[in-house]
């Protein structure tokens, strides 16, 4: 087993002076994984949010399992313009949104990259989900965005790598 940290950060950011659209992390390298932790909010409700990497707006799938303590759901996206981290859910209009998604195997050029999120909610929901973009090129940026609308003010986003072990 690995001595020290596990988690290494890589970048951070607190989204201030208004609202934004979009939260991007370029110049990834020199991890076997990344990993990045959200907090946010949108401007308005039924905003759904999204993962895009290398600034792709295509070849993407993700699969869904939800429940909000009395409904379970599942779901299937396919040919999507990004992972979409809950299929039905919206983000709220406070910051009381997180996500975390573990980007696994993403520098390697050989296969297509595999994204597992898990997505909570103030509405009680939780989601986990499997992504898929279907490429075999290395991600070098990751993009948090919602479907319409702004990302609030004081959202935090974090990026963390994972060395080898």
């Amino acid at each position: 087993m690995a001595a020290g940290a596990t988690y290494t950060p890589i970048a951070s950011t607190t989204v201030s002076g208004g609202s934004t659209t979009t939260v991007t992390f370029s110049s990834i390298s020199g991890y076997t994984d990344i990993i990045l932790i959200t907090n946010f909010g949108a401007d308005s409700g039924s905003r759904q949010p999204i993962l895009r990497v290398n600034g792709a707006t295509s070849t993407y799938s993700s699969t869904t399992l939800s429940g909000d303590g009395t409904t379970a759901t599942s779901g299937r996206l396919t040919g999507y313009t990004g992972i979409y981290l809950n299929k039905a859910a919206y983000a709220p209009t406070t910051l009381i949104a997180n996500s975390i998604s573990h980007f696994m195997n993403y520098a390697n050029a050989s296969t297509y990259k595999t994204i597992l999120s898990r997505y909570n909610s103030s509405s009680g929901e939780t989601v986990a989900s499997v992504g898929l973009w279907s490429s075999t090129s290395a991600i070098t940026s990751v993009s948090f965005l919602l479907d319409a609308g702004n990302i609030l003010s004081g959202s935090t986003f974090a990026l963390y790598g994972i060395a080898a072990a």
